[in-house]
């Protein structure tokens, strides 16, 4: 009955945060700030959710596999973020923060 209770909370938290990080996506007004309601939601999001499913799924296969899907989720997601991040500061963005000012052309 714990482990039930335990893996609802996580289950409707990662439901929460995912879908706070939707809104967030879509609401906030520049690059960078969508792009950390994104990140949030694929790092915790997901792992409050696999959370979730590894309490109710028990010791099994499907846990180990819901392990190895979260560790390479936990590997490339943090790394996409900080390429994107990375690629738009190093682009001409008017919009990104500390880019020059537009000239007017």
């Amino acid at each position: 009955m714990i482990v039930d209770a335990l893996s609802f909370t996580m289950l409707a938290l990662g439901g929460f945060f995912v879908f706070m990080g939707g809104l967030g996506a879509l609401r906030l007004p520049d690059l960078y700030t969508r792009m950390h309601a994104a990140s949030l939601t694929d790092s915790l999001g997901t792992l409050l959710t696999l959370g979730g499913i590894m309490l109710q799924a028990g010791w099994s296969l499907a846990t180990i596999k819901l392990l190895t899907i979260l560790f390479f989720l936990m590997m490339t997601g943090p790394t996409a973020s900080y390429a994107l991040a990375n690629a738009a500061l190093l682009s001409d963005d008017k919009d990104a923060p500390g880019a020059p000012p537009a000239t007017g052309n």
